[in-house]
């Protein structure tokens, strides 16, 4: 095979994508980032064994995130931006190990290659089936796919002036301990549970970080038509870059939207103070190549969930930025101050059409954990009245598989008497259907983007407080959540770390997940699959 890769849930046939990625990478970019991890792999060796405190290696553990997150499904595409990296990190691999005198010989940290032939060559070596045992893969893989979300989150709160240094050296301790042949699966077991402990602490991180910048997101009606104006398109994750393009594009005559996961920009209070501030363009990230054809402005891409696009014409107005990247695309950097000049975008956006307008109407989101919190009072007495009989929560991602429609008509045909939480691309299966409200409370509940999961966490462990419950499992909640790709797998990481249990996963279990250590997850924790419709229903309505 010229390549493997089964990090997300689309990878062909449950079982590994082995000559082109689903995604639409090529094998050279594949293995490139096989060996960027392979190289991350080596500083974490160095850190570990020399017992480098994290603290005092600041520089590296930023360059560390970067490379985690370029990794993530539909992130990078770009060979070049990836060879880059490698050198980079290699530069710093090499010099951690002769200021801590590392002395070991671990082949992650003592590589060298001098071309794009060479690290071809030795990432043919060192990817995912480099390890032979099965059970031992599947949980390696299992806590770097973690990792590599963890990284993400705690990437965006970096971004805006927040970190927690353990954070840094939980992500050491585990990718050092993929290196390590005499670690058990048991162990590895326990490594996983660690990791979501500290998806959960980089989460919580993401969450201070977002509302003390732009505070606590609010019930917000988000318009999904469009103005007459010139536009740009932002989709993505970052809200510092939201930030900053709608800083520059004020008073420009340019129009801002939000595209897939960057829809839950609108609830935050900062940025309502800005005019040309429009609304959402279009759909879930799978669907941006016919609605990226009709926007007709630029595209900015701020992280990952980039598709290739399927004309030059879509090409020549899609930038990136961030540890997003893709090839021919012009790149936006930062500089040393966190600073970017989106003016190119700015610049085409004036002339360019308009967008074609593809629905109208509008959105309800904004109920992260805050605003939920201050409707507490009037969901207890919903759930103790009976008005409320279960909540479903349905966070997690969207795709493009077929296989994805039993969402929105597991939506559609849950009883009336209950409320659906959602964070994540996966509510755009449902999050425009005429579902009505109990109360007052609408029947779906957007907390916001995926790593907003957090706020579903918080607001389960309040009305255990207030139900007086020692359990969460015993709340009238149940968990149906769809994935796609790394985020998603420290969220759920994260759920088992808070002690939830009967989470049922789907449009497919994880085609990274062996036989035994599938069996260790549905045992220890009740994950399950997903049935069909109706049966899911009445088993969950009935537990």
């Amino acid at each position: 095979m010229s390549m493997f890769c089964y990090q997300c849930q689309e990878t062909a046939k449950n079982t590994g994508c082995t000559i082109k990625g689903v995604c639409g990478k090529n094998e050279e970019v594949a293995k490139l980032q096989d060996l960027l991890i392979y190289a991350v792999k080596g500083i974490s060796e160095i850190v570990v064994k020399t017992k480098t405190d994290a603290a005092e290696i600041n520089a590296i553990n930023h360059e560390v995130l970067t490379s985690l997150f370029i990794t993530i499904t539909n992130a990078n595409f770009d060979a070049d931006a990836i060879e880059k990296q490698i050198v980079k990190v290699l530069g710093l691999r090499d010099q951690l190990a002769k200021d801590t005198a590392y002395n070991g010989n671990r082949d992650a940290a003592v590589f060298t290659v001098d071309s794009r032939e060479s690290m071809l060559s030795k990432a043919s070596q060192v990817g995912v089936l480099a390890t032979e045992n099965e059970d031992i893969r599947s949980l390696r893989e299992l806590i770097i796919y973690g990792i590599k979300g963890m990284a993400a989150y705690a990437e965006h709160a970096y971004n805006i002036g927040k970190e927690e240094i353990s954070i840094y050296s939980m992500m050491y301790e585990g990718l050092a301990a993929t290196l390590d042949d005499s670690l058990t699966a048991d162990d590895l077991v326990a490594l996983t549970l660690k990791t979501g402990e500290y998806g959960v602490k980089a989460m919580a991180l993401l969450d201070e970080a977002n509302t003390s910048r732009y505070g606590n997101p609010e019930i917000t009606s988000v318009n999904i038509g469009v103005r007459k104006n010139p536009a740009i398109l932002i989709s993505g994750h970052d809200l510092t870059d939201m930030e900053q393009l709608l800083e520059q594009t004020k008073g420009t005559g340019v129009d801002v939207y939000t595209h897939g996961e960057m829809l839950p920009a609108h609830y935050y209070p900062a940025f309502k103070k800005y005019d040309n501030f429009v609304g959402n363009y279009g759909n879930s990230w799978w669907m941006q190549v016919g609605e990226f054809e009709s926007f007709h402005g630029p595209i900015l891409f701020t992280t990952n969930c980039i598709v290739p696009p399927k004309t030059p014409e879509v090409a020549e107005r899609i930038f990136t930025t961030g540890a997003a990247g893709f090839p021919g695309c012009p790149h936006i950097p930062a500089d040393e101050n966190g600073k970017k000049d989106f003016s190119a975008i700015i610049e085409m956006a004036k002339k360019l059409p308009s967008p074609d307008e593809i629905e109208t109407g509008s959105i309800v989101g904004g109920f992260a954990h805050n605003q939920v919190l201050a409707l507490a009072d009037k969901v207890v007495d919903a759930v103790k009245s009976g008005a409320i009989k279960k909540f479903f929560v349905m966070a997690g991602c969207d795709g493009r598989m077929k296989s994805r429609d039993y969402y929105t008509e597991f939506a559609k045909q849950l009883p009336k008497d209950t409320i659906i939480l959602t964070a994540g691309c996966a509510k755009y299966r449902y999050n425009k259907l005429e579902l009505g409200d109990i109360g007052g409370i609408p029947r779906v509940l957007d907390a916001g983007q995926c790593n907003d999961s957090y706020s579903l966490a918080v607001i389960a462990l309040k009305l255990k407080e207030v139900f007086g419950l020692d359990d969460v499992n015993k709340l009238p909640i149940a968990y149906n959540i769809a994935w796609y790709e790394q985020k998603a797998v420290i969220v759920l990481l994260a759920l088992l770390s808070l002690g939830v249990k009967n989470i049922h996963l789907g449009p497919t279990l994880p085609g990274f997940l062996s036989p035994n250590v599938a069996k260790v997850l549905v045992d220890t924790f009740g994950i399950a699959g997903i049935g069909t419709v109706e049966d899911d229903i009445e088993l969950f309505m009935n537990a």
